[in-house]
């Protein structure tokens, strides 16, 4: 059995969790998924939200709690690993397992007010990777080895841009390649049937089927074609970079099935963010994943966030309400940047609904979602979910 390097890393498995904020992914989640093989991603979006100072002092909660959430998953990440050795799926690796360490790493969106500092921390604190979408990262790099300097870490902490187009990857990786001389570790293919905010217009969803309950209408095959050609926009790099750039394929992705086909056009892994909610590990409360439990497929929709991108999200009565009008905002948290959120004209606080889903207030909450979260039936195991799918491959 291979292992899929990434860097000068290895990862068991080629399943990367995906990044849910806010206080969906956090250490518990990220742990579970790294020490049974796959990667573990925290998300930074008020990642701090718990703090008794966050309210006051956003940014400076959120900063450190990057440190404080990498600390215990790498933790927990290593009795998870102890237990994942000692049973049968660990006997294809035996010969690998010996200087093996969980992999884990923060999703940090690019429209994040703060950017730099939370990947400058990030790297302090000792990600082994950072996946940043939600605009382009084009400073990535550069920030990267500035966290290197600042800490003195020589441990190089590995870079993955999300992209949804040919055109993205493009602009992405050449620019590294121009400014900074270095390529990406990994790529993330996010389509168009992920959770939460999206990297597509009303319209691009709308040609491509997934404006609708689930998307049960997705006209795959085209998707499938623009997810080649971006992996042969990453193959460019390879080649030109002498290493292996491995590409990952999200949005959907829910059974060993869909991990197969991504794999078939080419892939080297899958990213999973709503099959992972409905675990008992994940870091969301036991209502919020009650919700994808009790969703019905025409209850998964598309939403217009305040930032002005389409989100997928369930149905709910904060939902409803929205059509009546705006929510007034009570207090800003300063999440965004200025360019991205105007604060006298959005209908709502992102970070205020959020922060109320994963708070259990559900009357006030944004339930973001995957197109496919109607499909859980019940509480799962990280480690049975990770069995399941890695079974003969």
């Amino acid at each position: 059995m291979e292992v899929l390097k990434i860097g000068d890393r290895s990862l068991l498995y080629p399943i990367i969790q995906g990044g849910m904020g806010v206080g969906i992914s956090l250490s518990s989640l990220a742990a579970h998924v790294a020490g049974n093989g796959g990667m573990g991603i925290i998300s930074t979006a008020q990642i701090g939200f718990r703090d008794d100072d966050f309210y006051k002092n956003p940014i400076p909660a959120n900063l450190r709690a990057v440190k404080t959430e990498l600390d215990k998953a790498r933790a927990l990440a290593a009795q998870v690993f102890e237990k994942f050795k000692d049973s049968n799926r660990a006997a294809k690796f035996l010969d690998k397992l010996k200087d093996y360490v969980p992999f884990i790493g923060f999703n940090i969106m690019v429209a994040t007010n703060k950017y730099a500092d939370y990947v400058i921390e990030a790297v302090k604190a000792g990600a082994d990777i950072i996946i940043s979408g939600a605009g382009l990262p084009i400073d990535l790099p550069e920030l990267v080895q500035k966290g290197q300097e600042i800490s003195g870490n020589e441990k190089k902490t590995c870079i993955a841009p999300i992209v949804s187009s040919r055109k993205s990857a493009k602009v992405i990786l050449k620019m590294w390649d121009r400014k900074y001389k270095t390529t990406a570790d990994a790529v993330v293919i996010e389509g168009p049937l992920a959770g939460g905010h999206l990297g597509f217009s009303y319209d691009e969803l709308h040609e491509l089927g997934a404006d609708t309950m689930a998307s049960k209408n997705y006209k795959r095959d085209k998707y499938d074609a623009e997810i080649k050609e971006i992996i042969e926009e990453v193959r460019i790099y390879e080649e030109k970079f002498g290493k292996k750039i491995p590409v990952f394929v999200a949005g959907g992705i829910y059974t060993k099935e869909d991990m197969a086909h991504a794999m078939s056009l080419g892939a080297d892994g899958v990213q999973m963010g709503t099959r992972f909610v409905t675990t008992y590990e994940c870091d969301a409360p036991d209502d919020y994943k009650q919700t994808y439990i009790d969703a019905k497929e025409e209850d998964i929709v598309i939403t217009k966030s305040p930032v002005g991108m389409p989100g997928r999200a369930i149905r709910n009565d904060f939902m409803d309400r929205l059509k009546e009008g705006p929510v007034p905002i009570r207090r800003c948290c300063n999440c965004l940047a200025t360019s991205v959120c105007d604060r006298k004209t959005i209908p709502y606080c992102i970070t205020e609904a959020l922060c109320c889903a994963a708070n259990s207030d559900e009357s006030n909450a944004l339930l973001f979602c995957g197109a496919n979260a109607y499909r859980a039936k019940k509480i799962e195991h990280v480690a049975d979910i990770m069995n399941e799918l890695t079974e003969n491959i």
